[in-house]
């Protein structure tokens, strides 16, 4: 992933976003550091994803014909990992954990005020282009639930009234 944090300067952000094609030649530098590597499918796909911030279409199916594999098999990898994403995603990724124990004491609300305090619903990314709402299945905090992850940041027993308040820092580029 080296290589991707060293193209940084060239990453689409939430103002601007780059044609997917205009990044083939970056895409071509993340393939070669990984070309000669079993399982070179999801570090390249990895790397891509920093480098773009999502996985669009036309990248997938560059590195499909640069890797010799078949397309199917390229969606096939990015459907099935959560980490992936074929959309944009906005600057904070906010994960609600919707296993057992966070569901039952509470996650589903907690989830539902999610998406009415941002306008959006799981899966979308809100017009600003700051935050995306997902749901994730356990994070091993069963005891805390329910379980919330902004970014990295883990945020334990969140109640509903308290996520207006949760955002705040994120909203004003203070994030730890």
């Amino acid at each position: 992933m080296a290589v991707a944090d060293s193209l940084s300067n060239n990453t689409a952000d939430a103002n601007h976003e780059m044609n997917p094609s205009d990044t083939f030649p970056m895409i071509d530098t993340i393939i070669e550091q990984y070309r000669d590597t079993g399982g070179a499918l999801i570090p390249v796909l990895q790397s891509t994803q920093n480098l773009l911030g999502y996985l669009p279409k036309e990248s997938l199916q560059y590195i499909s014909r640069a890797l010799k594999i078949p397309y199917s098999e390229v969606t096939g990898v990015v459907t099935f990992y959560s980490f992936f994403s074929t959309v944009p995603r906005g600057k904070h990724v906010i994960r609600v954990c919707l296993g057992t124990a966070c569901y039952v004491r509470g996650g589903k609300d907690v989830l539902e005020t999610f998406s009415r305090e941002l306008g959006i619903k799981v899966g979308e990314t809100s017009e600003d282009r700051q935050f995306s709402l997902e749901i994730g299945r356990c994070f091993g905090a069963c005891g805390l639930a329910p379980v919330v992850m902004i970014d990295e940041d883990v945020h334990q027993r969140v109640k509903p009234t308290k996520i207006r308040e949760l955002l705040v820092p994120y909203r004003n580029g203070e994030e730890s």
